[in-house]
């Protein structure tokens, strides 16, 4: 029998947020605060029950999922929050990731797709896309400190310098010029970096350097 897991949606789009606590229903778990933005979400935190995983919109208006998600880190952080995104933006899941979140989710993902995420968020504590590797994924969920310390070794200077900008809301473009460097050799150090670590994505990079302390949250 699947344990019921208790689901916090906040969103500012009333049609998609009734949508999305359908479909919670309907794969087996329970929602218990459904909120308009993060005020309105941190407010009905005070007095009512707390959910083990909150899907979380990013664009809000008083207040938005970066900010939320910082401040859920702070206060509330047995609560596990999985950003809501309607587009696949780089940056916008590279600073949701480095404020807190779990996990993000695309919101026209499919319904097998959601239940996998609320519930790999709770068990796993983390859920990524299939932009993410196997590979990654088991070097997130691993213990074999030493193994991961020797792949971070195995990076020059330039490589972690390019690695801790690519954490950042800087294009590759605005990374190069920062690193006086051309677009092609930037370029270089991307695709090394992924060759390296085994990653496919710009938000692979940012997992990776956020879980190993690379840079810090």
């Amino acid at each position: 029998m699947t344990t019921i897991i208790t689901v916090g949606l906040v969103d500012d789009h009333v049609l998609l947020r009734n949508g999305l606590a359908a479909l919670v229903k309907n794969i087996g778990h329970q929602v218990v605060i459904e909120a308009n933005d993060g005020k309105d979400f941190i407010s009905k935190l005070q007095d009512g029950p707390h959910p083990e995983v909150v899907l979380m919109d990013i664009n809000m208006p008083v207040m938005d999922g970066y900010e939320t998600a910082a401040f859920m880190k702070q206060h509330f952080p047995e609560i596990k929050v999985l950003a809501l995104s309607m587009y696949d933006d780089e940056a916008a899941i590279i600073r949701m990731l480095k404020n807190g979140a779990r996990g993000y989710i695309l919101k026209d993902s499919d319904t097998p797709e959601l239940k996998s995420a609320i519930e790999a968020v709770l068990t796993k504590g983390f859920y990524y896309t299939e932009m993410i590797t196997g590979k990654l994924l088991h070097t997130i969920n691993s213990s074999d400190e030493e193994g991961t310390t020797r792949k971070v070794l195995n990076l020059n200077d330039r490589e972690m310098e390019f690695l801790k900008l690519s954490c950042s809301e800087m294009t590759y473009k605005e990374i190069a010029d920062k690193m006086h460097l051309s677009p092609r050799t930037i370029d270089g150090y991307r695709d090394s970096l992924f060759d390296k670590l085994k990653i496919k994505t710009r938000v692979g990079l940012a997992i990776y350097a956020i879980k190993h302390g690379i840079v810090h949250v």
